[in-house]
């Protein structure tokens, strides 16, 4: 997803987005959703936070910070 994307969904949820980079502006929505700010940490794709909107994006941003 793009990042002009995330930004809306966060200005949906009551957020002020601002210059926030892609990650912290993901994490900043996972907590608002009620999960944990996780994303980009799933290792070796194991999460149990299967309701998450972000979880392939954060298994592949997590494969790239490795």
């Amino acid at each position: 997803m793009r990042v002009d994307e995330i930004r809306e969904i966060a200005k949906r949820m009551g957020l002020v987005p601002g210059r926030m980079n892609k990650r912290d502006l993901i994490r900043k929505i996972q907590i608002v959703e009620g999960n944990f700010d996780c994303f980009g940490t799933a290792r070796d794709a194991a999460c149990d936070q299967h309701g998450c909107l972000w979880r392939e994006e954060c298994f592949s941003q997590a494969k790239k910070e490795n």
